[in-house]
Protein backbone atom coordinates (compact mmCIF):
# COMPACT_ATOMS: atom_id res chain seq x y z
CA UNK A 1 0.00 0.00 0.00
CA UNK A 2 1.69 3.55 -1.15
CA UNK A 3 1.91 5.96 1.73
CA UNK A 4 -0.39 8.67 1.97
CA UNK A 5 0.48 12.26 0.46
CA UNK A 6 1.27 14.78 2.78
CA UNK A 7 0.72 18.48 2.34
CA UNK A 8 3.97 20.30 0.73
CA UNK A 9 5.16 22.65 3.08
CA UNK A 10 8.53 22.58 5.18
CA UNK A 11 7.37 23.53 8.17
CA UNK A 12 5.10 20.19 8.86
CA UNK A 13 8.43 18.26 8.86
CA UNK A 14 10.16 20.66 10.52
CA UNK A 15 9.73 19.35 14.46
CA UNK A 16 9.88 15.34 13.69
CA UNK A 17 13.14 16.04 11.51
CA UNK A 18 14.89 18.67 13.86
CA UNK A 19 14.00 16.04 16.86
CA UNK A 20 16.71 13.57 16.33
CA UNK A 21 19.95 16.29 17.24
CA UNK A 22 20.39 18.16 21.01
CA UNK A 23 19.35 21.35 19.59
CA UNK A 24 16.74 19.47 17.88
CA UNK A 25 15.00 18.32 20.76
CA UNK A 26 15.60 21.22 22.21
CA UNK A 27 13.46 22.96 19.52
CA UNK A 28 10.93 20.47 20.20
CA UNK A 29 10.76 21.46 24.01
CA UNK A 30 9.70 24.92 23.26
CA UNK A 31 7.34 24.36 20.32
CA UNK A 32 5.69 21.57 22.50
CA UNK A 33 5.34 24.72 25.31
CA UNK A 34 3.90 26.66 22.77
CA UNK A 35 1.13 24.75 21.93
CA UNK A 36 -0.15 22.43 19.21
CA UNK A 37 -0.27 24.96 16.58
CA UNK A 38 3.42 25.81 16.96
CA UNK A 39 4.43 22.40 17.16
CA UNK A 40 2.83 21.56 13.87
CA UNK A 41 3.34 24.71 12.22
CA UNK A 42 6.19 26.90 13.35
CA UNK A 43 7.78 28.31 9.81
CA UNK A 44 4.02 30.47 9.69
CA UNK A 45 4.08 31.70 13.20
CA UNK A 46 7.63 32.71 12.84
CA UNK A 47 5.80 34.71 9.29
CA UNK A 48 3.45 36.45 11.60
CA UNK A 49 6.02 36.91 14.29
CA UNK A 50 7.91 38.43 11.50
CA UNK A 51 5.42 40.72 9.96
CA UNK A 52 4.70 41.69 13.13
CA UNK A 53 7.98 43.18 14.23
CA UNK A 54 7.83 44.78 10.02
CA UNK A 55 4.84 47.04 10.95
CA UNK A 56 6.34 47.96 14.19
CA UNK A 57 9.23 48.57 13.07
CA UNK A 58 7.94 50.87 10.29
CA UNK A 59 5.40 52.73 12.68
CA UNK A 60 7.79 53.36 15.70
CA UNK A 61 11.02 53.98 13.96
CA UNK A 62 10.96 54.20 10.11
CA UNK A 63 7.65 56.83 10.28
CA UNK A 64 8.78 58.84 12.86
CA UNK A 65 11.49 60.85 11.79
CA UNK A 66 13.65 62.87 14.54
CA UNK A 67 14.11 66.11 12.72
CA UNK A 68 13.50 67.61 9.45
CA UNK A 69 16.64 66.19 7.45
CA UNK A 70 15.58 65.61 3.54
CA UNK A 71 15.80 62.35 2.61
CA UNK A 72 15.52 61.08 6.21
CA UNK A 73 12.15 59.19 5.96
CA UNK A 74 13.47 57.26 2.96
CA UNK A 75 17.05 56.60 4.50
CA UNK A 76 15.35 54.97 7.59
CA UNK A 77 13.56 52.06 6.39
CA UNK A 78 14.01 49.73 3.16
CA UNK A 79 10.06 49.84 3.44
CA UNK A 80 7.77 52.42 2.90
CA UNK A 81 5.86 53.36 6.12
CA UNK A 82 2.49 52.68 4.19
CA UNK A 83 3.11 49.29 3.02
CA UNK A 84 1.06 47.53 5.34
CA UNK A 85 -1.93 49.88 4.55
CA UNK A 86 -1.22 49.03 0.96
CA UNK A 87 -1.87 45.40 1.68
CA UNK A 88 -5.17 45.81 3.04
CA UNK A 89 -7.21 45.34 0.22
CA UNK A 90 -10.60 47.02 0.93
CA UNK A 91 -9.06 49.79 2.18
CA UNK A 92 -7.99 50.34 -1.37
CA UNK A 93 -10.82 49.51 -2.94
CA UNK A 94 -13.48 51.16 -0.67
CA UNK A 95 -11.79 54.61 -1.18
CA UNK A 96 -11.23 53.88 -4.86
CA UNK A 97 -15.14 53.27 -5.29
CA UNK A 98 -15.86 56.24 -2.93
CA UNK A 99 -13.45 58.76 -4.78
CA UNK A 100 -13.78 57.37 -8.19
CA UNK A 101 -9.92 57.62 -8.31
CA UNK A 102 -7.25 55.65 -8.47
CA UNK A 103 -4.43 54.85 -6.19
CA UNK A 104 -2.16 52.79 -4.69
CA UNK A 105 -3.68 50.88 -2.16
CA UNK A 106 -6.25 49.56 -4.45
CA UNK A 107 -2.78 48.13 -6.97
CA UNK A 108 -1.50 46.72 -2.97
CA UNK A 109 -5.13 45.21 -2.43
CA UNK A 110 -5.50 43.80 -6.21
CA UNK A 111 -2.36 42.45 -5.89
CA UNK A 112 -3.21 40.64 -2.13
CA UNK A 113 -6.60 39.37 -3.66
CA UNK A 114 -4.70 37.96 -6.66
CA UNK A 115 -2.22 36.05 -4.30
CA UNK A 116 -5.60 35.07 -2.14
CA UNK A 117 -6.18 32.82 -5.31
CA UNK A 118 -3.55 30.98 -5.50
CA UNK A 119 -3.23 30.70 -0.59
CA UNK A 120 -6.57 31.92 0.46
CA UNK A 121 -6.60 34.09 3.42
CA UNK A 122 -2.65 33.49 3.45
CA UNK A 123 -2.64 37.52 4.19
CA UNK A 124 -5.01 36.63 7.41
CA UNK A 125 -3.22 33.81 8.63
CA UNK A 126 0.33 34.47 8.26
CA UNK A 127 1.31 38.22 7.70
CA UNK A 128 -2.06 40.40 9.15
CA UNK A 129 -0.37 42.56 11.98
CA UNK A 130 -3.65 42.50 13.69
CA UNK A 131 -4.45 39.13 13.72
CA UNK A 132 -1.05 38.34 15.12
CA UNK A 133 -2.12 40.41 18.35
CA UNK A 134 -4.98 38.64 18.23
CA UNK A 135 -3.42 35.36 18.65
CA UNK A 136 -1.08 36.49 21.30
CA UNK A 137 -4.60 37.89 23.22
CA UNK A 138 -6.19 34.51 22.57
CA UNK A 139 -3.30 32.50 23.92
CA UNK A 140 -2.39 34.69 26.78
CA UNK A 141 -5.89 36.04 28.28
CA UNK A 142 -8.78 34.62 26.04
CA UNK A 143 -8.34 30.95 26.05
CA UNK A 144 -8.24 30.64 30.11
CA UNK A 145 -12.07 32.42 30.01
CA UNK A 146 -13.79 29.66 28.05
CA UNK A 147 -16.63 30.87 30.02
CA UNK A 148 -17.39 33.71 27.59
CA UNK A 149 -17.22 31.08 24.18
CA UNK A 150 -20.71 31.83 21.90
CA UNK A 151 -21.52 28.71 21.82
CA UNK A 152 -23.24 28.79 18.35
CA UNK A 153 -20.70 30.97 16.43
CA UNK A 154 -22.31 29.56 12.99
CA UNK A 155 -24.82 32.26 13.38
CA UNK A 156 -22.20 34.62 13.26
CA UNK A 157 -20.50 33.24 10.16
CA UNK A 158 -21.72 35.55 7.88
CA UNK A 159 -21.82 38.57 9.65
CA UNK A 160 -18.69 40.22 7.87
CA UNK A 161 -20.14 39.76 4.58
CA UNK A 162 -23.12 41.50 5.92
CA UNK A 163 -20.84 44.34 7.02
CA UNK A 164 -19.10 44.27 3.46
CA UNK A 165 -21.84 44.85 1.65
CA UNK A 166 -22.72 47.63 3.59
CA UNK A 167 -19.28 49.56 3.40
CA UNK A 168 -19.22 49.00 -0.11
CA UNK A 169 -22.51 50.49 -0.21
CA UNK A 170 -21.60 53.82 1.82
CA UNK A 171 -18.60 53.83 -0.41
CA UNK A 172 -20.63 53.73 -3.82
CA UNK A 173 -22.66 56.68 -2.20
CA UNK A 174 -19.25 58.45 -1.87
CA UNK A 175 -18.72 58.01 2.05
CA UNK A 176 -15.79 55.79 2.93
CA UNK A 177 -16.37 54.35 6.16
CA UNK A 178 -14.28 51.54 5.69
CA UNK A 179 -11.21 53.57 7.59
CA UNK A 180 -13.22 52.99 10.36
CA UNK A 181 -12.89 49.35 10.89
CA UNK A 182 -10.80 48.09 8.13
CA UNK A 183 -7.77 46.05 9.79
CA UNK A 184 -4.59 47.64 9.07
CA UNK A 185 -5.99 51.64 9.57
CA UNK A 186 -8.06 50.50 12.87
CA UNK A 187 -4.43 48.70 13.97
CA UNK A 188 -2.23 51.94 12.86
CA UNK A 189 -4.65 54.60 14.33
CA UNK A 190 -5.01 52.76 17.51
CA UNK A 191 -1.61 51.91 18.06
CA UNK A 192 -0.37 55.92 17.23
CA UNK A 193 -3.05 57.01 19.63
CA UNK A 194 -1.86 54.82 22.51
CA UNK A 195 1.28 53.86 22.58
CA UNK A 196 2.35 56.64 19.85
CA UNK A 197 1.81 59.33 22.27
CA UNK A 198 3.62 57.75 25.17
CA UNK A 199 6.83 57.07 22.91
CA UNK A 200 6.46 61.04 21.39
CA UNK A 201 6.32 61.86 25.06
CA UNK A 202 9.23 59.59 26.57
CA UNK A 203 11.44 60.24 23.50
CA UNK A 204 11.03 63.91 23.22
CA UNK A 205 8.94 66.35 24.82
CA UNK A 206 5.12 65.71 26.70
CA UNK A 207 4.59 68.92 25.92
CA UNK A 208 4.46 67.87 21.93
CA UNK A 209 1.46 65.48 23.26
CA UNK A 210 -1.09 67.13 21.88
CA UNK A 211 -4.66 66.90 24.52
CA UNK A 212 -6.60 64.23 24.13
CA UNK A 213 -10.16 64.15 23.14
CA UNK A 214 -13.78 61.99 22.56
CA UNK A 215 -12.71 61.00 19.20
CA UNK A 216 -9.10 59.49 20.47
CA UNK A 217 -10.07 57.54 23.35
CA UNK A 218 -12.96 56.05 20.32
CA UNK A 219 -10.22 55.02 18.35
CA UNK A 220 -8.04 53.36 21.36
CA UNK A 221 -11.19 51.64 22.93
CA UNK A 222 -11.83 50.31 19.61
CA UNK A 223 -8.82 48.19 19.05
CA UNK A 224 -9.05 47.49 22.51
CA UNK A 225 -12.52 46.26 21.45
CA UNK A 226 -11.14 44.48 18.58
CA UNK A 227 -9.27 42.60 20.72
CA UNK A 228 -11.86 41.78 23.55
CA UNK A 229 -13.83 39.96 20.88
CA UNK A 230 -11.12 36.49 21.72
CA UNK A 231 -13.21 36.12 24.86
CA UNK A 232 -15.91 35.35 22.77
CA UNK A 233 -13.76 32.76 20.55
CA UNK A 234 -10.91 32.32 18.82
CA UNK A 235 -9.75 34.44 16.54
CA UNK A 236 -13.50 36.13 16.97
CA UNK A 237 -13.17 39.05 15.09
CA UNK A 238 -11.21 37.37 11.76
CA UNK A 239 -13.57 34.57 11.20
CA UNK A 240 -16.91 37.07 11.52
CA UNK A 241 -16.51 40.41 11.69
CA UNK A 242 -13.52 41.44 9.78
CA UNK A 243 -14.92 42.94 6.17
CA UNK A 244 -10.88 42.81 4.79
CA UNK A 245 -11.31 39.26 5.91
CA UNK A 246 -14.92 38.72 3.79
CA UNK A 247 -13.40 40.61 0.57
CA UNK A 248 -10.29 37.77 0.61
CA UNK A 249 -12.89 35.36 1.55
CA UNK A 250 -14.37 35.59 -1.62
CA UNK A 251 -11.47 35.95 -3.47
CA UNK A 252 -10.95 32.05 -2.03
CA UNK A 253 -14.34 31.31 -3.84
CA UNK A 254 -12.11 31.31 -7.33
CA UNK A 255 -9.09 29.27 -5.91
CA UNK A 256 -6.96 27.19 -7.63
CA UNK A 257 -5.71 24.63 -5.05
CA UNK A 258 -7.42 23.11 -2.01
CA UNK A 259 -7.11 20.83 1.05
CA UNK A 260 -8.33 17.36 0.36
CA UNK A 261 -8.38 14.54 2.88
CA UNK A 262 -7.98 10.94 1.97
CA UNK A 263 -8.86 7.57 3.10
CA UNK A 264 -6.34 7.44 5.51
CA UNK A 265 -8.71 10.25 8.13
CA UNK A 266 -9.32 8.76 11.06
CA UNK A 267 -11.58 11.36 12.38
CA UNK A 268 -9.49 11.96 15.00
CA UNK A 269 -10.38 15.97 15.55
CA UNK A 270 -6.78 17.01 15.79
CA UNK A 271 -7.14 19.38 12.53
CA UNK A 272 -10.12 21.26 14.18
CA UNK A 273 -8.48 21.38 17.56
CA UNK A 274 -5.32 23.24 16.30
CA UNK A 275 -7.82 25.34 13.61
CA UNK A 276 -8.03 28.98 14.59
CA UNK A 277 -10.24 29.83 12.10
CA UNK A 278 -13.12 27.23 12.61
CA UNK A 279 -12.85 26.35 9.32
CA UNK A 280 -13.00 23.04 9.75
CA UNK A 281 -16.95 21.17 9.55
CA UNK A 282 -18.34 18.49 11.07
CA UNK A 283 -17.07 15.83 8.46
CA UNK A 284 -13.57 16.88 8.46
CA UNK A 285 -14.03 19.08 5.47
CA UNK A 286 -13.11 22.52 5.24
CA UNK A 287 -15.25 25.79 4.64
CA UNK A 288 -12.60 27.52 1.33
CA UNK A 289 -14.35 31.04 2.78
CA UNK A 290 -12.72 30.72 6.38
CA UNK A 291 -9.36 28.32 5.72
CA UNK A 292 -6.56 30.71 5.66
CA UNK A 293 -4.15 27.74 3.96
CA UNK A 294 -2.19 27.77 7.11
CA UNK A 295 -2.03 23.81 6.71
CA UNK A 296 -1.42 23.28 10.17
CA UNK A 297 -4.01 21.16 9.93
CA UNK A 298 -2.02 18.68 8.22
CA UNK A 299 0.98 19.23 10.51
CA UNK A 300 -1.24 17.81 13.22
CA UNK A 301 -2.68 14.99 10.87
CA UNK A 302 -1.33 11.11 12.29
CA UNK A 303 -2.19 9.41 9.08
CA UNK A 304 -1.04 12.31 6.86
CA UNK A 305 -3.92 12.45 5.15
CA UNK A 306 -4.66 15.95 4.42
CA UNK A 307 -3.17 17.78 1.87
CA UNK A 308 -3.21 20.87 -0.33
CA UNK A 309 -2.44 20.97 -3.60
CA UNK A 310 -2.43 23.23 -6.44
CA UNK A 311 -5.01 22.23 -9.52
CA UNK A 312 -7.76 20.71 -6.53
CA UNK A 313 -9.69 22.11 -5.35
CA UNK A 314 -9.69 20.20 -2.60
CA UNK A 315 -12.41 17.67 -0.98
CA UNK A 316 -13.26 14.51 1.39
CA UNK A 317 -12.81 10.86 -0.11
CA UNK A 318 -12.28 9.33 3.31
CA UNK A 319 -14.47 6.24 3.63
CA UNK A 320 -16.01 5.70 6.94
CA UNK A 321 -13.48 5.10 9.49
CA UNK A 322 -11.84 1.73 10.29
CA UNK A 323 -13.22 -0.35 13.47
CA UNK A 324 -9.95 -0.40 15.45
CA UNK A 325 -9.83 3.76 14.91
CA UNK A 326 -10.43 5.85 17.42
CA UNK A 327 -14.15 6.65 18.91
CA UNK A 328 -15.04 9.92 17.28
CA UNK A 329 -17.07 10.94 19.95
CA UNK A 330 -13.71 11.60 21.95
CA UNK A 331 -13.05 14.36 19.11
CA UNK A 332 -14.20 17.88 20.10
CA UNK A 333 -17.38 19.39 19.85
CA UNK A 334 -17.44 21.57 16.74
CA UNK A 335 -19.10 24.44 15.81
CA UNK A 336 -22.28 24.01 14.14
CA UNK A 337 -22.47 25.81 10.29
CA UNK A 338 -24.53 28.45 9.85
CA UNK A 339 -27.42 28.92 6.72
CA UNK A 340 -26.40 30.53 3.41
CA UNK A 341 -25.49 33.32 3.11
CA UNK A 342 -29.09 35.45 2.39
CA UNK A 343 -29.95 37.46 -0.47
CA UNK A 344 -32.01 39.60 1.61
CA UNK A 345 -29.67 39.90 4.13
CA UNK A 346 -26.99 41.60 1.82
CA UNK A 347 -29.92 43.98 0.61
CA UNK A 348 -30.60 45.00 3.85
CA UNK A 349 -27.01 45.34 4.63
CA UNK A 350 -26.47 47.22 1.79
CA UNK A 351 -29.19 49.23 2.42
CA UNK A 352 -28.21 49.90 5.84
CA UNK A 353 -24.84 51.05 4.86
CA UNK A 354 -26.27 53.40 2.37
CA UNK A 355 -28.37 55.23 5.29
CA UNK A 356 -25.16 55.18 7.07
CA UNK A 357 -23.60 57.24 4.83
CA UNK A 358 -26.46 59.65 4.18
CA UNK A 359 -26.36 60.01 8.46
CA UNK A 360 -22.32 60.49 8.23
CA UNK A 361 -22.56 62.67 5.28
CA UNK A 362 -25.57 64.21 4.38
CA UNK A 363 -24.67 66.32 1.67
CA UNK A 364 -24.24 63.21 -0.37
CA UNK A 365 -28.03 63.25 -0.38
CA UNK A 366 -28.65 66.88 -0.79
CA UNK A 367 -29.17 67.30 2.81
CA UNK A 368 -27.50 70.05 5.52
CA UNK A 369 -24.94 72.88 4.81
CA UNK A 370 -21.21 72.48 3.83
CA UNK A 371 -18.92 70.37 5.81
CA UNK A 372 -17.31 72.58 8.24
CA UNK A 373 -13.63 74.45 6.61
CA UNK A 374 -10.39 72.56 8.10
CA UNK A 375 -7.04 73.52 7.51
CA UNK A 376 -5.74 70.39 6.23
CA UNK A 377 -2.02 69.19 5.03
CA UNK A 378 -0.06 70.63 2.36
CA UNK A 379 -0.65 69.07 -0.75
CA UNK A 380 -4.35 67.88 0.39
CA UNK A 381 -6.87 67.15 -2.58
CA UNK A 382 -10.44 68.94 -2.87
CA UNK A 383 -11.93 68.33 0.53
CA UNK A 384 -14.97 66.43 -0.56
CA UNK A 385 -12.59 63.87 -2.31
CA UNK A 386 -10.23 64.38 0.84
CA UNK A 387 -12.98 62.77 3.09
CA UNK A 388 -13.38 60.34 0.49
CA UNK A 389 -10.04 58.69 -0.18
CA UNK A 390 -8.72 59.36 3.58
CA UNK A 391 -8.96 56.03 5.77
CA UNK A 392 -8.18 57.80 9.18
CA UNK A 393 -5.12 55.32 9.27
CA UNK A 394 -3.47 58.09 11.45
CA UNK A 395 -0.01 57.28 9.37
CA UNK A 396 0.47 61.40 8.53
CA UNK A 397 0.22 62.07 12.05
CA UNK A 398 3.08 59.70 12.94
CA UNK A 399 5.32 61.26 10.53
CA UNK A 400 4.76 64.58 11.58
CA UNK A 401 8.07 65.66 13.78
CA UNK A 402 6.25 68.76 15.28
CA UNK A 403 2.61 67.18 15.56
CA UNK A 404 1.43 70.13 13.67
CA UNK A 405 -1.35 67.27 12.57
CA UNK A 406 -3.86 66.17 14.69
CA UNK A 407 -7.30 64.14 14.12
CA UNK A 408 -9.91 65.97 13.69
CA UNK A 409 -12.31 66.03 16.83
CA UNK A 410 -16.13 64.45 16.79
CA UNK A 411 -17.30 68.40 16.65
CA UNK A 412 -16.30 68.91 13.08
CA UNK A 413 -18.73 65.86 12.48
CA UNK A 414 -18.48 62.19 11.98
CA UNK A 415 -17.14 62.66 8.60
CA UNK A 416 -14.64 64.23 9.21
CA UNK A 417 -13.44 62.07 12.35
CA UNK A 418 -9.66 61.24 12.24
CA UNK A 419 -9.17 63.28 9.66
CA UNK A 420 -5.72 65.08 10.08
CA UNK A 421 -6.22 68.99 10.72
CA UNK A 422 -3.25 70.99 11.19
CA UNK A 423 -2.86 72.84 14.47
CA UNK A 424 -0.77 75.71 13.97
CA UNK A 425 -0.81 77.17 18.00
CA UNK A 426 0.41 73.67 19.20
CA UNK A 427 3.00 73.61 15.95
CA UNK A 428 4.29 74.83 13.03
CA UNK A 429 4.55 73.23 9.43
CA UNK A 430 8.27 73.12 9.02
CA UNK A 431 9.72 74.53 5.66
CA UNK A 432 12.24 71.60 5.44
CA UNK A 433 9.90 68.73 5.88
CA UNK A 434 6.97 66.80 4.03
CA UNK A 435 7.29 63.52 5.42
CA UNK A 436 3.21 63.89 5.21
CA UNK A 437 3.20 64.05 1.38
CA UNK A 438 5.03 61.21 1.58
CA UNK A 439 3.42 58.50 3.31
CA UNK A 440 -0.25 58.58 2.60
CA UNK A 441 -1.76 55.42 1.15
CA UNK A 442 -4.54 56.35 -1.10
CA UNK A 443 -3.60 59.72 -2.32
CA UNK A 444 -5.81 62.16 0.07
CA UNK A 445 -2.63 64.00 0.41
CA UNK A 446 -0.57 64.30 -2.90
CA UNK A 447 3.27 63.61 -2.66
CA UNK A 448 5.37 66.75 -2.62
CA UNK A 449 8.43 67.55 -2.96
CA UNK A 450 9.97 70.01 -0.65
CA UNK A 451 10.22 72.97 -3.34
CA UNK A 452 6.74 72.06 -3.81
CA UNK A 453 5.34 71.74 -0.91
CA UNK A 454 7.39 75.21 -0.16
CA UNK A 455 5.05 77.27 -2.82
CA UNK A 456 1.76 75.16 -1.89
CA UNK A 457 -1.01 77.26 -0.19
CA UNK A 458 -2.37 75.66 3.12
CA UNK A 459 -3.92 78.71 4.66
CA UNK A 460 -3.63 81.66 4.95
CA UNK A 461 -2.18 84.40 8.37
CA UNK A 462 -4.50 86.31 9.58
CA UNK A 463 -3.41 89.37 11.76
CA UNK A 464 -6.26 90.37 14.46
CA UNK A 465 -5.53 94.53 14.68
CA UNK A 466 -7.43 94.66 17.89
CA UNK A 467 -5.21 91.63 19.79
CA UNK A 468 -2.19 92.12 17.84
CA UNK A 469 0.05 94.33 20.17
CA UNK A 470 1.66 96.52 17.73
CA UNK A 471 -1.45 97.28 16.30
CA UNK A 472 -3.05 97.76 19.70
CA UNK A 473 -0.36 99.90 20.75
CA UNK A 474 0.96 98.12 23.57
CA UNK A 475 4.62 97.89 22.44
CA UNK A 476 6.67 96.47 19.69
CA UNK A 477 6.50 93.05 18.62
CA UNK A 478 8.06 90.88 15.48
CA UNK A 479 7.78 87.60 16.78
CA UNK A 480 5.97 86.86 13.25
CA UNK A 481 7.78 88.55 11.20
CA UNK A 482 11.11 87.25 12.52
CA UNK A 483 9.58 83.66 12.19
CA UNK A 484 8.26 84.14 8.71
CA UNK A 485 11.41 85.49 7.40
CA UNK A 486 14.07 82.86 8.99
CA UNK A 487 11.39 80.46 7.24
CA UNK A 488 12.52 82.13 3.69
CA UNK A 489 8.65 83.00 2.93
CA UNK A 490 8.93 86.30 3.28
CA UNK A 491 5.13 87.12 3.42
CA UNK A 492 5.31 89.20 6.04
CA UNK A 493 6.41 92.79 6.37
CA UNK A 494 6.73 95.53 9.19
CA UNK A 495 4.76 98.57 8.16
CA UNK A 496 4.75 102.13 9.77
CA UNK A 497 1.63 102.60 10.85
CA UNK A 498 0.28 105.81 13.41
CA UNK A 499 -1.51 105.55 16.25
CA UNK A 500 -3.11 108.22 18.45
CA UNK A 501 -1.34 109.67 21.11
CA UNK A 502 -3.71 111.14 23.63
CA UNK A 503 -4.17 114.46 25.35
CA UNK A 504 -0.89 115.63 25.68
CA UNK A 505 -0.19 119.08 27.50
CA UNK A 506 0.58 121.89 25.12
CA UNK A 507 4.20 122.57 24.50
CA UNK A 508 5.46 119.52 26.77
CA UNK A 509 6.46 117.78 23.39
CA UNK A 510 8.17 119.27 19.76
CA UNK A 511 5.71 118.12 16.57
CA UNK A 512 8.80 115.86 15.76
CA UNK A 513 8.06 114.03 18.88
CA UNK A 514 4.65 113.83 18.67
CA UNK A 515 4.86 112.33 15.53
CA UNK A 516 7.73 109.65 16.44
CA UNK A 517 5.36 108.91 19.77
CA UNK A 518 2.93 107.73 17.57
CA UNK A 519 4.75 105.67 15.10
CA UNK A 520 5.06 102.46 15.45
CA UNK A 521 6.12 99.29 13.12
CA UNK A 522 3.33 96.79 12.86
CA UNK A 523 3.00 93.46 10.39
CA UNK A 524 1.43 92.82 7.41
CA UNK A 525 0.63 89.77 5.95
CA UNK A 526 1.41 89.51 1.94
CA UNK A 527 -1.58 87.30 0.63
CA UNK A 528 0.28 86.11 -2.50
CA UNK A 529 3.37 84.89 -0.44
CA UNK A 530 1.74 83.35 2.76
CA UNK A 531 0.86 79.61 2.62
CA UNK A 532 -0.33 79.05 6.05
CA UNK A 533 2.97 77.28 7.57
CA UNK A 534 1.54 78.37 10.86
CA UNK A 535 4.77 78.93 12.17
CA UNK A 536 3.83 82.79 12.76
CA UNK A 537 0.72 81.88 15.13
CA UNK A 538 2.61 78.98 17.05
CA UNK A 539 5.13 81.92 17.62
CA UNK A 540 2.19 84.22 18.92
CA UNK A 541 1.02 81.82 20.57
CA UNK A 542 3.85 80.27 22.50
CA UNK A 543 5.67 83.53 23.46
CA UNK A 544 2.83 86.12 23.86
CA UNK A 545 0.12 83.60 25.23
CA UNK A 546 2.35 80.98 27.30
CA UNK A 547 5.16 82.70 28.08
CA UNK A 548 4.81 86.30 28.82
CA UNK A 549 0.95 85.86 29.02
CA UNK A 550 0.30 88.96 27.43
CA UNK A 551 -2.67 87.75 25.47
CA UNK A 552 -5.05 85.43 25.82
CA UNK A 553 -4.71 84.07 22.34
CA UNK A 554 -2.58 84.45 19.47
CA UNK A 555 -3.08 87.74 17.25
CA UNK A 556 -2.10 85.89 14.32
CA UNK A 557 -4.19 82.60 13.45
CA UNK A 558 -4.07 80.99 10.05
CA UNK A 559 -7.31 80.24 8.27
CA UNK A 560 -8.40 78.02 5.58
CA UNK A 561 -8.22 80.18 2.97
CA UNK A 562 -6.31 80.62 -0.35
CA UNK A 563 -5.44 76.91 -0.18
CA UNK A 564 -4.44 75.18 -3.38
CA UNK A 565 -6.27 71.90 -2.99
CA UNK A 566 -6.26 70.28 -6.62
Amino acid sequence: MNPPRRGLPVNVFLPRAAGRTGLGRLVAVVLSALGPSWRAAPFRRLLQLAALAAFLHLLFLAAWPYDFAPGLLEARSWLPPEVFLWLDPLAGVATAVAGRAWNAALFGGVIVLGVGVLLPRAFCGCLCPLGTLIDGFDRLVARRVKSLHVRRPGRWRHARFYLLAGLLAAAACGVTLGGFVTPIPLLTRGLQFSAGRAHLGLAKNWGMVPPADAGLWLAVLLLAGVLLLGLLGRRFWCRFVCPSGAMLSLASLMRIGGRRVSGACVRCGRCTEVCDFGAITADFDVRPTDCTSCQTCGGVCPTGAIRFAVGDRGGIDAPAAPPDAPDASAAPARASDARPLSRRGVLAAAVGGAAAAIATDPAVAGLGGPSPALLRPPGSVEERQFLQLCIRCGECFRVCPGSVLQPSQPANGLNALWTPVAVPAHAGCHQDCNFCTQVCPTGAIRPLSLEQKRRTHMGLAVIHARTCLPHAGRQDCQLCFEECEAAGYHAIEMRTIHLPVGDVPEGAFSQVELEDMGRILAPFVDPAACVGCGLCEYRCHSVNVRQRKLLDSSAVVIRPENQDRT
